[in-house]
């Protein structure tokens, strides 16, 4: 949604004023304490490394295949810290980061790719009820908004496609007035209403209450215990060292995403993309009121630079997006959590949107690591004769597809020929970035041709149409 003019910068600084930069989901008082860090040796049937959903799902799954399998679980920090905590808890059913994106690269497989991520989603809000897990859990939907009269056109043009196809299942068009009788912005010109295929939750409370699932099955978890090394160990066996210990494993699962692959060939195939987001002070009745949003959905708009928005379970809005950061070199830094002119941007485009608010404060301003590849949704692989898995490459739209990413690494460490495992989209992985000073050149042109095709109607230059064709992007 591009930025109108406004009277004066006074709006959006003083909103500033009071944000904290800290993620304000990870503030919750209902916060874990930390498990012991590994010291000394340990040895288990599988080993998970990465306590966010990818390694939470994978732990927790491989318990409820097998109760008796020997679980560890290792994370570098706490559990949920890194993108599992920060993110806008949007939980979707979509595999492909998005139908349009699925439909691109697996035509032929789209509708099973549809029906897989909707029964993980299924999965998931049954295993929330299964384990109890308090995480203010809405399947409330998500509306794709249109914010200018080409975007309108688009959504409507889309959204007959997918009829033709038979995708449209639970899918409302939305004109400017019915988009705005569900929440009130000007800005609003059209909407995709998705009724079904996503679900609005805490995410940091569902990483915690996964944590708390995996004790309660046996999974013996560590956390502050970074994995440092992988290497073979003995004639079937693998060892990775931590700094104070080694755990030594018949297989392991990588859920480690955004940070460094303990199998360097990994590496190239993802990027980090640094995210930012705003989180206002809890909504007044009056306030609530003026923008409607009695159903409660996810919100994103439809530009490429886009923002997603949504409410949290006491009335606060979640405002995040537009800017995609990445720093040269691929280096994934604490200082990069934090950026004001993101922030000072996306307050702007926060009343721009909603001008009913003004006077509202932000208390929370936080930014995090996304783990992008170059198609945008996860690719998977073994490594170590098979008794190494890997998942990663989520781009954003890891909390609802990590668990069926954990069970995609778990068929493949069983050496099964599942459904899972014969996807297009699990056999074959997406190109890797190229080294420096290329690919900070490459996504630096990226971004800019974006940014002129959100200001000049949606058209896409020639650089766009080359990355089009060659099935190549940068997204967050």
């Amino acid at each position: 949604m591009a930025p109108r003019a406004m009277s004066s910068a006074h709006h959006w600084t003083k909103a500033l004023s009071e944000a904290r930069p800290v993620p304000y989901w990870l503030e919750d008082p209902g916060r874990p304490h930390p498990e012991p860090a590994l010291t000394g040796a340990e040895t288990c049937d599988l080993l998970v490394v990465g306590g966010g959903y990818s390694g939470l799902w994978t732990a927790l799954v491989a318990k409820e295949r097998d109760p008796g399998r020997d679980v560890v679980l290792i994370e570098g920090r706490e559990a949920g810290w890194a993108a599992s905590g920060r993110n806008g808890g949007f939980c979707a059913a979509s595999l492909t980061h998005g139908l349009a994106n699925g439909l691109s690269r697996w035509p032929d497989e789209i509708h099973t790719l549809q029906r897989l991520g909707e029964h993980n989603l299924d999965e998931i809000e049954r295993a929330i009820a299964r384990y109890g897990i308090d995480c203010d859990f809405e399947r409330t939907g998500e509306i794709d908004v249109a914010t200018e009269p080409y975007q309108a056109r688009e959504l409507r043009d889309w959204y007959e496609e997918t009829e033709r196809r038979g995708l449209a299942d639970g899918v409302e068009f939305l004109d400017a007035d019915a988009v705005r009788a569900q929440v009130a912005s000007p800005t609003f010109e059209a909407g995709l209403w998705d009724r079904r295929g996503v679900a609005m939750l805490h995410p940091a409370k569902l990483a915690w209450g996964l944590k708390q699932a995996c004790l309660r099955l046996g999974v013996r978890l560590y956390e502050h215990t970074p994995a440092l090394t992988l290497e073979p160990y003995g004639a079937a066996g693998l060892a990775v060292r931590t700094p104070y210990g080694r755990v030594r494993a018949r297989q392991v699962a990588l859920g480690t995403n955004v940070f460094p692959s303990l199998v360097r060939r990994v590496r190239a195939y993802t990027v980090p993309v640094y995210d930012y987001a705003l989180m206002t002070e809890p909504l007044t009745p009056e306030q609530l009121k003026s923008v409607g949003w009695e159903n409660r959905q996810g919100l994103g708009d439809s530009a490429n630079q886009f923002h997603y928005f949504r409410l949290s379970a006491d009335h606060r809005v979640l405002w995040g997006g537009y800017d995609a950061i990445y720093p040269y070199g691929g280096r994934i830094r604490a200082e990069y959590d934090d950026r004001p002119e993101t922030y000072a941007k996306l307050a702007e485009h926060f009343f721009t949107c909603f001008p009913q608010l003004e006077g509202v404060r932000f208390t929370h301003a936080w930014g995090g690591a996304i783990d992008t590849c170059s198609r945008f949704s996860a690719f998977f692989g073994t490594a170590h004769q098979g008794r190494v898995a890997y998942a990663a490459g989520y781009t954003g739209l890891g909390v609802g597809a990590t668990r069926f990413g954990a069970e995609v690494m778990l068929d493949l460490l069983a050496g099964e020929r599942t459904e899972r495992t014969e996807l297009e989209m699990v056999r074959r992985k997406p190109l890797p970035f190229p080294p420096e000073p290329f690919a900070w050149t490459g996504i630096a042109l990226t971004k800019w041709s974006l940014a002129r095709a959100d200001a000049h109607g949606g058209r896409r230059n020639l650089w766009l149409r080359t990355m089009d064709r060659l099935g190549l992007g940068f997204d967050s």
